[in-house]
């Protein structure tokens, strides 16, 4: 909890003691006196009961309604009252000054400015003649006696209520800077809030320009290497081609070799102008698997078969792209090493994962010897595999052992288009 929490927490359970004890204090002084009064008779001091019994009630009917049911009334003429009926009490049984103490406290709360001095005063008064003894007192000549004593209660009355009056404004001072403090706070954490998604905004900003600039950066490494060679690899074989003697069979791997080259460089092409890839441009991904696996399969004279399972549905371009990635990569693999004879695939759409699963029943390795030699052979390889589905959050697991073929499984997050 904040100090300015603790702080107005303290305030409002002082408040709330302070309302408690002025609620009950003039009842509770009244009970107290009427009590004595009643006793009094046992000690041999005479006391008209039926009378003060009868002005004890009517006090109690006065603060009933003014200060407990209508504290917002007419607080003016509730206090006249409120004191008549309590010099009629003091003057009849002079004990009633314990009640008349409960004038100060209603004075404070209930008038203002210069008419809280004068209800003091009118307090003061009253006390002092329970002070003397009641009206008996006055009656025996002790009114020089009252007047003195009225005027020192009336100077001490007065000295404490300008006391009050000046911890009173403190106290509302405090209260608005509390209330000031608290609406500062609420406005900086709205401001921090505004930052940090400002914040956020700027670093999403900033890592899509990272990304931009390292794509840019790469589309100009494609085009001056790869696309370059591609290029002239369809180039030779389509010179080469007419002046080929041989088995049919030769003539159609060179075919296949011109296909191929050609679509790898329609692909770079493609790539290199930043454009998603031409299979998933022009179909769903479980079609653009497919009809890579297919056409691998016819090239290198593998059986190839892809299952999906769940219901597939669109997902964000980065998703899809590195699935794909990841098929093509998996089968360019199983063609340069594995040998094999056929070469499962899975596409399985999850509630919160894609998964692509790749197996073959081809000669088989001990996964973590052939990481390094990737990248001698000319590719990225498994590795590259990796550190594409890495940057979705994703993760990809081999299973495979010598003679007993590979499977190559990746997840990652399904993550919907738009």
């Amino acid at each position: 909890m904040s100090v300015e929490a603790e702080l107005r927490a303290e305030f409002d359970r002082g408040e709330r003691q302070e309302t408690a004890v002025f609620n009950v204090l003039p009842y509770a002084l009244l009970a107290a006196a009427t009590l004595l009064t009643l006793l009094q008779p046992l000690w041999g001091a005479p006391v008209r009961l039926p009378v003060v019994l009868a002005l004890a009630g009517a006090v109690t009917l006065w603060m009933l309604w003014f200060h407990t049911l209508h504290p917002q009334g007419r607080m003016g003429l509730y206090y006249v009252g409120l004191m008549g009926l309590t010099t009629g009490l003091v003057a009849l049984a002079p004990v009633y000054g314990l009640f008349a103490f409960a004038g100060y406290p209603q004075a404070f709360a209930y008038l203002s400015g210069r008419w809280r001095y004068a209800g003091a005063a009118a307090t003061a008064t009253v006390s002092a003649v329970a002070y003397l003894g009641g009206a008996a007192g006055l009656a025996a000549g002790a009114w020089w006696e009252w007047l003195a004593v009225s005027a020192i209660s009336i100077a001490l009355a007065s000295v404490f209520f300008a006391f009050s009056e000046r911890v009173d404004v403190r106290d509302h001072r405090q209260k608005r800077a509390l209330a000031a403090l608290r609406e500062s706070q609420l406005e900086l954490q709205a401001a921090l809030a505004e930052n940090a998604e400002l914040h956020a905004r700027l670093l999403e900003s900033a890592r899509a320009a990272g990304v931009l600039d390292e794509r840019q950066r790469m589309a100009r490494e494609f085009h001056d290497t790869v696309a370059q060679g591609l290029a002239g690899i369809v180039t030779q074989l389509q010179a080469a081609e007419p002046d080929l003697d041989g088995p049919p069979a030769a003539l159609g791997h060179v075919g296949a070799a011109i296909d191929l080259a050609r679509d790898s460089l329609a692909e770079t092409r493609r790539t290199v102008h930043a454009v998603q890839p031409a299979m998933l441009a022009e179909a769903e991904l479980p079609a653009a698997i497919g009809d890579v696996a297919r056409r691998w399969g016819d090239a290198h004279r593998i059986d190839v078969e892809l299952t999906i399972t769940g219901d597939p549905r669109p997902m964000h371009p980065d998703v899809e792209l590195a699935l794909l990635r990841t098929a093509q990569e998996a089968l360019a693999n199983v063609a340069k090493h594995a040998g094999a004879g056929r070469v499962g695939l899975t596409l399985s759409y999850l509630d919160d994962l894609v998964t692509l699963d790749v197996r073959d029943d081809g000669a088989g390795f001990v996964p973590g010897t052939t990481w390094a030699g990737d990248a001698a052979r000319g590719g990225f390889g498994l590795a590259g595999m990796r550190q594409r589905v890495q940057r979705l959050a994703g993760r990809l697991e081999i299973e495979s052992e010598p003679g007993g073929g590979t499977a190559i499984s990746v997840a990652v997050p399904a993550i919907p288009a738009g």
